[in-house]
């Protein structure tokens, strides 16, 4: 009897979960923004989308999930096309990769070394999987753009990659930056706190104050919004620093929390309890 009360527990919970998923994304809309002359950002669920529409035809940055695919097709269209020449996958998780089984069928998918190691790990189909990837810095000439990719090491993840357009002076920062929130560092994929901040470091000394950001979450962002994320981000690794130096334990730290001039950061994905574990297991 208890083995099938708990088969009954499980199957509800799977059910609910199926339940949710198909409920979720039938209620997604893709918001179309331009960003410059023929740059683009498509905000849905999961990481925003940058685009470069041109007489080339498409490239795409990043790509969701799988079940908005479809969608996603629609707002290109609307753009004039609705397969990419290219996709660029700026880091390996789902909410920026998912729809590469759908749309590497007939585009050409990029991203640096670790992504394809990582999706190849994780048993992605094959047309999920970059067939160009590079190691530092690659470009792309298309559009009339020299669209730059560049490794960003040891961030968000060990395989991330920033996507700049120097003549439009637009970025694609995947999430390396989540707009006005605390981040999530994959400290299991090879990210670290450290690195997302000499990272941002870095980003900051490649860009202006007319620089039009696109974070990998959140809506449309500038240099000084950088600067304010980099500001948190220093001052609450030193907080916990400083903690530990004294001897606080995690569960003190975490009763304590942070300054509320923090608070409203913890409004997303990570929480500040979340955001606070993630600084204290990057120490030891």
């Amino acid at each position: 009897m208890k083995t099938l009360i708990t088969a009954l527990v499980l199957c509800t919970i799977s059910i609910a979960m199926n339940v949710c998923a198909e409920d979720r994304f039938p209620k997604v809309e893709i918001r179309t923004e331009q960003v410059s002359e023929n740059i683009y950002v498509l905000f849905g669920a999961g990481g925003n989308i940058g685009v470069l529409n041109g007489p080339d035809g498409i490239l795409m940055i990043d790509d969701q999930y799988a079940p908005l695919a479809e969608k996603i097709r629609a707002a290109l269209g609307k753009l004039g096309h609705k397969t990419p020449t290219y996709v660029l996958n700026t880091h390996y998780h789902g909410d920026h990769t998912g729809s590469n089984a759908d749309f590497g069928v007939n585009s050409i998918i990029m991203a640096h070394d670790n992504v394809r190691v990582r999706l190849l790990a994780g048993d992605s189909e094959n047309s999920a999987l970059p067939v160009i990837t590079f190691a530092t810095e690659a470009k792309v000439h298309f559009n009339n753009q020299e669209t730059h990719l560049i490794h960003m090491p040891a961030g968000h993840t060990d395989g991330d990659a920033i996507v700049y357009f120097p003549s439009a002076n637009v970025i694609h920062l995947g999430d390396h930056f989540f707009k006005d929130r605390f981040p999530y560092i994959d400290l299991k994929a090879g990210g670290t706190v450290r690195g997302l901040i000499d990272n941002i470091v870095n980003i900051i000394s490649r860009i202006d104050a007319d620089t039009k950001i696109i974070p990998g979450h959140g809506e449309m962002a500038t240099q000084v919004d950088l600067q304010r994320y980099l500001v948190m981000l220093k001052t609450t690794s030193q907080f916990i620093d400083a903690q530990l130096a004294q001897g606080m334990s995690e569960q003190a730290i975490l009763a304590a929390g942070l300054d509320p001039q923090w608070d409203s950061w913890g409004s997303g994905f990570i929480n500040q309890e979340r955001w606070l574990k993630t600084l204290i297991e990057s120490k030891k």
